[in-house]
């Protein structure tokens, strides 16, 4: 089995084209969670948080409110499989 790669919270951001404090804010909301959180609380992110936070950001940038992409996570309608 391949490993993942994960990756800190400032380069998942950077990866998905967002401010750290934006995926902070996510992760606060509800909206992401990490792939993996360390035993010292570091939490980590791989490819698939990435495309999440992607999806979250053009959602937002197209005029969703971030409480109705919430929604949208909650009721699996984004087409993203957990």
């Amino acid at each position: 089995m391949v490993d993942k790669e994960l990756m800190p919270i400032g380069a998942a951001a950077k990866k998905a084209g967002v401010s750290r404090q934006s995926l902070q804010y996510y992760l606060m909301v509800g909206l992401l969670e990490p792939a993996e959180v360390t035993p010292t609380g570091r939490r980590l992110f791989d490819e698939k948080n990435v495309e999440r936070i992607r999806l979250i950001n053009r959602l937002n940038r197209s005029g969703y409110p971030l409480r109705a992409i919430r929604e949208l996570f909650m009721q699996g309608r984004t087409g993203l499989k957990d």
